[in-house]
């Protein structure tokens, strides 16, 4: 009975861990999107796309932030948990 317990327990950990990495979807979209919306910006009117290019890199770093987070996270649960 008491083995059962550890793998319970781990088992939980790893899932935990997985549902922490949902978080990464909503910055693959972010960046999907903020890339889109650039190109098209970029194709509309070409002598702006040194500031949509800066805009569009800001806002991709500041996505990827989250899934970032969303990784520590993760490994914490596995690793430190």
């Amino acid at each position: 009975m008491e083995g059962y317990n550890e793998f319970f327990v781990e088992g939980m950990k790893l899932l935990a861990a997985g549902v922490a990495m949902i978080g990464t979807i909503g910055a693959g979209l972010g960046i999907g999107l903020t890339g889109m919306g650039a190109v098209q910006g970029i194709a509309r009117n070409p002598d702006a796309a040194g500031a949509i290019q800066i805009n569009m890199i800001l806002a991709a770093a500041f996505a990827e932030a989250v899934a970032i987070y969303a990784l520590v996270v993760a490994l914490m649960m596995v690793f430190v948990a």
